[in-house]
């Protein structure tokens, strides 16, 4: 008896979620709206730092280009360890969207003083605070951002895209998987977001490789990409917020209407 009622409530649940509101509809569309932002501010950062480094990627040292992925795949791994236990002490004042794209730029410029060297030891300074940052918006969306579930969330914004690529945004298909919290599948996830974070890590080498000059386009390049991935963190968690609040599938759906009426990807 009790299994039967147990399967009618699978079918039938207790409280059905209530219909997307105009409100609702409004937040759906201006986060639509806010990943084209981001993705003009990334591509406007990309073209300066092209403009001024022609073919930029060829400074980078064979060794390097070569690695960018495995680099990508270490920077994720240790900042996923690392980026919870910074928010304690000093950590907990630096939450601010702004404050982290201050100290980015301040990161990126120091990171680009001596070329490759340099950018490559500030390489996973530079992914933590991004890491950082992504768990800020996430605590401002009603996420625990020290709980696994919001930890392994904050990796999918890693996801997001990159320069080059044309289908950038946020990577929808995360907002509806469960995703395991076993140190396998952390290391699954970080396999598959890599990829594109490496893209962007490129680019940021590239403008660094020349020392004193690097210092400049380190901290332009930096700002922007802690703005993207800020971006992207909103897009991603309050997407996540409103399906909890309205159901996956119809949040989605809306969304995803939104994209394709402003032609987004």
């Amino acid at each position: 008896m009790n299994k039967d009622r147990i399967a009618m409530k699978e079918i039938n649940p207790a409280q059905p979620k209530p219909p997307l509101t105009d409100d609702a509809r409004a937040e759906i569309a201006a986060i639509a709206d806010r990943q084209r932002r981001a993705r003009g501010m990334l591509m406007t950062a990309i073209s300066f730092v092209g403009h001024q480094v022609e073919d930029g990627l060829k400074l980078l040292p064979k060794s390097v280009r070569g690695q960018v992925n495995e680099l990508a795949r270490q920077a994720l791994r240790q900042s996923y360890d690392v980026a919870s236990k910074s928010r304690g002490g000093i950590g907990e004042r630096v939450e601010s969207d702004r404050m982290h794209r201050f100290i980015a730029a301040l990161t990126g410029a120091v990171g680009g003083v001596g070329g490759i060297p340099t950018a490559l030891a500030e390489l996973p300074v530079a992914t933590t605070l991004i890491f950082r940052s992504v768990q800020s918006v996430a605590a401002q969306h009603g996420e625990d951002p020290l709980s696994d579930e919001t930890r392994m969330e904050c990796l999918a914004v890693f996801g997001s895209g990159g320069p080059g690529d044309a289908d950038d945004g946020v990577d929808t298909s995360f907002l509806g998987a469960r995703l395991s919290l076993s140190g396998a599948a952390v290391n699954k996830l970080i396999s598959k977001v890599a990829p594109k974070f490496a893209a962007v890590l490129s680019q940021k080498l590239a403008s660094q490789a020349v020392p004193v000059l690097g210092a400049a386009a380190g901290a332009g390049t930096n700002y922007a990409f802690v703005d993207y991935y800020v971006s992207m963190a909103h897009v991603h968690f309050a997407l996540r917020r409103l399906t909890r609040l309205y159901g996956e599938e119809v949040v989605m759906d809306e969304f995803h209407r939104a994209l394709a009426a402003r032609k987004l990807p």
